[in-house]
């Protein structure tokens, strides 16, 4: 898709450096030939960390996932078909249910903290957008099947089918596809254009974000930009405009950026919504960041790119530091 100068670039997770080859999910004995192919790549996932290793210095932060051949006891975890390369090696992601669990799984135990295993939040900043984009399907889809593992028509126990892409009832023999959840995240800005940024009330202390919710039945993103804001703070908007988008998997969301305008400025939120909100302007927001008043969003998150939009710099570049 073509985008506009108004849209963010370079979202993170937001590649599309496999292709997904959908067809060949109907072949019965993918997975088998997969798992008897040496080119095949593996992602080994335990709970929701992969294996991650450094390939330049240090400060630099470039890594990439640890990838491995096929292996006999692959077959005992959840088995993902995330798709080929250009060069048409095939990947596969195996999903074992954290340590701790009784079906841990039979590779023996791989502690979380053990060094290189690391969830999506803690490596995605570093790792290009192949590795990205494997993390985040393979996550996301081990994360479906975690937690839809019984038919939701008669509760009979699922099984997975083409590539995991599918489950299907072995009782009444309905199938069950992945779900998305959407989620719209937006920067509400005034006539002045100060920017609307809201704390949540698990978040901790000065840590403040753009606005966002999920998109309900029958309801179009625009539609659901402007009933959130109404929800969460009281306000009217106008002028609901895309940003861009950014694949959620925790555990299964994608989220929909847009900007908006709002028709006033006076604020009241609802606090099992938000415990407070603030307009910024750019200068505002900037010397909170400095003094440590306010926490912005983390490295990886569209809401981070949102104020960065708005911004016209990074954060870190606001708070004095390198990128």
């Amino acid at each position: 898709m073509a985008r506009s100068a108004d849209q963010l670039p370079d979202v993170a997770l937001s590649g599309a450096a496999l292709d997904r080859s959908a067809n060949e999910r109907r072949d019965e004995r993918l997975l088998e030939r997969l798992l008897a192919d040496p080119g095949t790549r593996v992602l080994e996932l335990r709970g929701d960390r992969a294996p991650v290793v450094a390939v330049g210095p240090a400060q630099d932060g470039t890594s990439r996932l640890r990838l491995r051949p096929p292996s006999v006891d692959d077959a005992r975890g959840v088995m993902i078909f995330a798709g080929r390369d250009a060069e048409g090696v095939a990947y596969l992601g195996v999903a074992h249910p954290p340590e701790g669990t009784a079906d841990a799984g039979a590779r023996g135990p791989v502690p979380p903290e053990r060094e290189g295993w690391l969830t999506l939040r803690q490596a995605a900043a570093g790792l290009d957008e192949r590795d990205a984009a494997l993390f985040v399907t393979v996550l996301g889809l081990a994360n479906w099947h975690a937690s839809h593992t019984h038919c939701s028509r008669c509760g009979a126990q699922t099984a997975p089918t083409q590539g995991g892409w599918l489950r299907v009832c072995p009782a009444d023999g309905s199938e069950h596809y992945p779900r998305t959840d959407p989620a719209v995240i937006m920067a509400v800005v005034d006539d002045a254009d100060r920017l609307l940024l809201g704390r949540g009330p698990q978040w901790p202390e000065g840590r403040f974000s753009v606005l966002a919710g999920f998109v309900e039945p029958g309801e179009s993103f625009e539609a659901a930009v402007a009933r959130e804001v109404a929800e969460e703070v009281g306000l009217q908007v106008t002028d609901v405009r895309y940003l861009g988008n950014q694949p959620w998997p925790f555990p299964s969301s994608v989220m929909v950026g847009f900007t908006a305008r709002a028709l006033g400025t006076d604020i009241e939120p609802d606090p099992q919504e938000v415990s407070e909100a603030r307009w910024f302007s750019r200068d505002d927001y900037r010397a909170a960041l400095r003094s440590g008043e306010i926490l912005a969003p983390f490295g990886i998150s569209i809401a981070k790119r949102i104020i960065e939009h708005w911004l016209g710099e990074t954060i870190e570049s606001a708070v004095g530091l390198r990128r």
